[in-house]
């Protein structure tokens, strides 16, 4: 789908912690074949192996990997996720990015509702029937996720496929 996306999130994940008690938002700039592009991201789940990055590519990109808990998905497959913080949660279909196993979504922009969602308080909690749930801080988030958005559109989000 977003093949810097996926670059750059390839490049951030084999930095990250292995401990879900150290997982925490971050936002810097990373490199992919496209040049530099500003991803946020944060890890969750039982074993801290799952993550959600966010990413600008014309219009902000949320992926989902899901850790150990996801095994080798089918190409060509997607899911519908729900997304629980406090009393709000919001279900998106989000595409399977099969060269790298994780799930991907383009957000409609700043004020997306899923963005204001993981801009919240405590915790958020994925879900899904066939994948099961991860729970990711909240902590940090909107400090992160303003990072990402603010390089929106200021030639530093890549080329999109």
């Amino acid at each position: 789908m977003k093949s810097a996306l996926a670059l750059a999130a390839l490049t951030f994940l084999t930095i990250l912690p292995a401990h879900a008690a150290s997982c925490s938002w971050s936002a810097k700039m990373e490199e992919d074949e496209g040049g530099s592009v500003m991803m946020a991201s944060v890890c969750g789940g039982p074993k801290g192996d799952a993550h959600l990055m966010l990413a600008c590519f014309g219009k902000p990109v949320l992926s989902y990997d899901l850790g150990a808990a996801g095994g080798q998905l089918e190409p060509g497959i997607s899911g519908s996720f729900t997304f629980k913080a406090g009393d709000k949660s919001l279900t998106k279909k989000l595409e399977l990015e099969a060269m790298y196993n994780y799930f991907t979504a383009e957000l409609s922009g700043p004020t997306d509702p899923l963005l204001a969602l993981l801009r919240g308080k405590g915790d958020v909690t994925v879900s899904a029937d066939k994948y099961g749930e991860a729970s990711f801080p909240l902590k940090g988030s909107g400090a992160a996720i303003g990072k990402v958005l603010a390089a929106c559109g200021k030639g530093s989000g890549g080329e999109a496929d």
